[in-house]
């Protein structure tokens, strides 16, 4: 009998919870028995200590302890928020598969069960995202959009306590832990577009062995093509800008079979610039769609985005 494979993860209530799912559709469709390893991350570490996020370079911090942890050894498998992944490649390992993704939006959680548009003037609004800030900006309703860390029990017991009024959260963390009946508006990416690979996992192992092709049948199709839409469209503008990024990617049925649909937007910290345009393609080639969208958000001035500042003609007013 094969032993149980490792599977390193976040020790916070959501990180758990996923990889749990990824270990029972690992037991249903690899027949392996597999077991949780906690690994303590930078991320974590500084979450806990109240550092913004931002100060720790952002990407990666959630992640490279998980991936130490792989190289070494001591798992066999690591499971992340595919949001919280670098864009470039880690060398030795391989993002083996990408399950069904659940639902990619942003929610709000707001006292006296308001949504956004009814929340007063001047509310305090927490969020640790320069993207959600950004765009909580840019919808020009007057609020005072706060810095906010800590896992979501945390978050959403300062709406509950009155330190805050609402808080924004993804609507994926929610329903994974069984709280989504606390969020009282669920946000169209009109208004908000998600992180690049938001509400999606990433299932990664060592490159060597053949552990990978085992994993390769927890993928979903349709999901990796939209996620790897979104992730191009964040490589290719990290490349140009630091600006906040949102990306949404589809697949829908089109005339001539299947078509993959991407919006994006780029934005000034402020919110008060922005650059927001779309592109289709075949699934297949979703990288490319993703990537060509990017260079032509590029063009059209996204890289001028990094910091506050008055409208061009090259910019488009959110």
């Amino acid at each position: 009998m094969s032993a149980a494979l490792r599977i390193g993860t976040r020790a916070s209530l959501l990180a758990t919870t996923q990889a749990g799912h990824v270990a029972d559709l690992i037991r249903t469709h690899l027949g392996r028995e597999a077991e949780l390893v906690e690994v303590s991350t930078v991320g974590d570490r500084t979450q806990a200590a109240g550092i913004p996020l931002e100060t720790m370079g952002g990407t990666g911090v959630f992640v490279s302890a998980l991936r130490d942890a792989l190289l070494d050894g001591r798992v066999d498998v690591a499971v992340h928020s595919l949001k919280d992944i670098p864009t470039y490649p880690a060398d030795g390992i391989t993002l083996a598969a990408v399950p069904v993704r659940e639902d990619p939006r942003d929610v709000v959680v707001a006292r006296d069960g308001l949504t956004l548009g009814e929340l007063p003037v001047g509310s305090r609004v927490g969020t640790g995202s320069p993207r959600r800030v950004a765009q909580l900006h840019a919808l020009g309703l007057g609020l005072d959009v706060v810095g906010v860390r800590g896992n979501v029990d945390s978050r959403i017991g300062k709406v509950r306590s009155g330190e805050y009024d609402a808080v924004v959260l993804a609507r994926a963390g929610l329903a994974r832990i069984g709280r989504l009946d606390e969020a009282t508006e669920v946000l169209d990416p009109l208004q908000m577009l998600p992180a690049p690979g938001q509400g999606a996992l990433a299932i990664e192992c060592r490159s060597e062995g053949d552990l990978a092709d085992a994993l390769a049948v927890l993928q979903d199709p349709t999901t990796r093509a939209a996620v790897d839409a979104e992730r191009a469209v964040l490589a290719t503008l990290e490349g140009g800008c630091s600006a906040p990024i949102g990306a949404l990617a589809e697949v829908a049925e089109g005339e001539d079979g299947d078509e993959i649909w991407v919006r994006a937007i780029a934005l000034s910290l402020d919110g008060g610039l922005s650059v927001r345009m779309s592109a289709s393609g075949a699934p297949a080639d979703a990288t490319s769609v993703g990537t060509r969208l990017a260079s032509e958000m590029l063009a059209d001035g996204a890289g001028q985005l990094n910091q506050p500042a008055e409208p061009s003609a090259e910019v488009q007013n959110a």
